[in-house]
C-alpha cells in the first residue's frame, strides 16, 4: 500500500495550543512525546514497507514544519499546496502523482495526520483487509468506525449489502452518508446497528478512484493533469466525500473496531487522559477549590492554573492567550477565532 498522509488541517477547535503554524498535527496530545503526525507516520510505516512508500499532502505555510517532524520523508513524497481547496483536489492530485510513479494498479489509502488511534495490530490487519476488498470489488473503501455511543460529532455511514469477508474482516456496499446527525437520530442510528462512524479513512487502487474522479469531478482532474498543481487557485473547494463519495456506486465500507478517535477538540483530552476516580484532566500544575469535570492545560510548567467553584470547562493556557470555555460549548471556538481574525490587534494570536 502507499498511504498518503493528508497534513493540510488547522485544528482550529484546539486553539490557542494548535495555531496557523503549530496546527494539531504537530501536537503531542497522548502523552507519547510524538506528535499526531509523527505517530501517523510511524503506524502507516508498517504497511508502507519504509519511507520511499511514504507521502504527505501540506499546505505550503506547513511544509517547513513537516521537513523538521519527519526528516526520513522523501522530498519528492512531498506534495504542496499553494492554497487549501479541502480534501476533493488533495486527493486527486495525489492519487495523480502515485499513479505515475506506480501505476493505476497501486492501493493507495488515504489518512488525517492528527487521528489517534490504539491498536496497531488490528489498524494493520484492518488495512490489508481493505487493500483485499479494494482490488477484488474494484472498490473505493473507507474504514468505518463501529459506533460506541450516539455521536452527534459524527458522520456516518450505512451499511448496505454485504459483499463478503475480506481478511476475516466483513466489507459492505455503501447505503448512504450522513452528516452529523441531532440526538435523536444519533440514538436510532445507534440501535440499528447498520451505521458506522466516517473515519475519512479512504483506501483504492489509483486507476479506480481516478476513473471515478474523472466522471463526477472532471474539472478538477483535467485542470490537474494539463497545469499540474498550478491550477489549485482555480480549483473548486470541496470534500472528497461531497465530490465522490456520496456519488459513486463503487464506495464499500469496512466496520472496524479497533480503538479511535479523530480528537476533535479539547474535550478529546478528556477521553484519553480521564484517569477512574480523577475530578478533572489536569495537563498542567492546576490548584482546583470545588472544581470538577474540568480540562486543564498549559503549555508552561512553570505557572500555575487556580481555579474555584467551576464544573464542566476547559481551561487552556498557552503563551500569550488563555481559554475558558464550557465543555458543551467547543465546537463555538471556530466562530471566536473568526472574530479575532477580523481584529488585527489580534493577528498575532492565530
Amino acid at each position: 500500500m502507499i498511504p498518503v498522509i493528508l497534513a493540510g488541517g488547522k485544528g482550529e477547535r484546539f486553539w490557542p495550543v494548535s495555531r496557523k503554524h503549530r496546527p494539531k498535527q504537530f501536537l503531542s496530545l497522548d502523552g507519547s512525546g510524538e506528535s499526531l503526525l509523527q505517530s501517523t507516520a510511524n503506524r502507516l510505516l508498517a504497511v508502507a514497507g519504509g519511507w520511499e512508500n511514504l507521502w504527505v499532502i501540506t499546505a505550503s505555510h506547513l511544509a517547513a514544519g513537516i521537513r523538521e517532524q519527519l526528516p526520513h520523508l522523501p522530498e519528492g513524497n512531498l506534495l504542496v499546496e499553494s492554497e487549501g481547496r479541502d480534501t476533493a483536489p488533495a486527493v486527486a492530485w495525489a492519487t495523480l502523482e502515485v499513479a505515475k510513479r506506480h501505476g493505476d494498479e497501486a492501493v493507495v489509502g488515504f489518512f488525517p495526520a492528527d487521528h489517534w488511534i490504539g491498536d496497531l495490530d488490528k489498524f494493520c490487519q484492518t488495512l490489508n483487509a481493505a487493500a483485499d476488498l479494494a482490488v477484488n470489488q474494484q472498490a473505493i473503501a473507507t474504514l468505518g468506525i463501529s459506533p460506541t455511543y450516539p455521536s452527534t460529532g459524527y458522520g456516518y455511514i450505512e451499511q448496505g449489502e454485504a459483499v463478503g469477508t475480506f481478511k476475516d474482516v466483513p466489507g459492505y456496499a455503501v447505503a448512504r452518508f450522513t452528516e452529523k446527525p441531532d440526538q435523536a437520530t444519533a440514538e436510532t442510528f445507534l440501535s440499528s446497528g447498520r451505521f458506522s462512524w466516517n473515519s475519512g479513512m479512504f483506501i483504492f487502487q489509483a486507476g479506480v478512484a481516478l476513473k471515478e474522479l474523472e466522471r463526477y469531478v472532471p474539472e478538477i482532474i483535467e485542470a490537474l493533469r494539463s497545469k499540474g498543481p498550478d491550477c489549485y487557485p482555480t480549483l473548486p473547494k470541496i470534500s472528497i466525500d461531497y465530490a465522490l463519495m456520496e456519488k459513486t456506486d463503487r464506495a464499500y465500507v469496512l466496520p472496524v473496531t479497533f480503538v479511535w478517535d479523530d480528537l476533535g477538540d479539547w474535550n478529546a483530552i478528556e477521553r484519553l487522559h480521564k484517569a477512574e476516580g480523577a475530578a478533572n484532566v489536569e495537563l498542567a500544575d492546576h490548584v482546583g477549590r470545588d472544581t470538577t469535570g474540568a480540562v486543564v492545560y498549559n503549555t508552561n510548567p512553570d505557572e500555575v492554573i487556580v481555579t474555584i467553584g467551576l464544573e464542566d470547562v476547559v481551561v487552556v493556557r498557552d503563551g500569550n492567550a488563555t481559554l475558558v470555555v464550557n465543555k458543551h460549548r467547543t465546537q463555538e471556538i471556530k466562530q471566536v477565532l473568526a472574530v479575532l481574525k477580523g481584529d488585527p490587534k489580534y493577528a498575532g494570536l492565530l
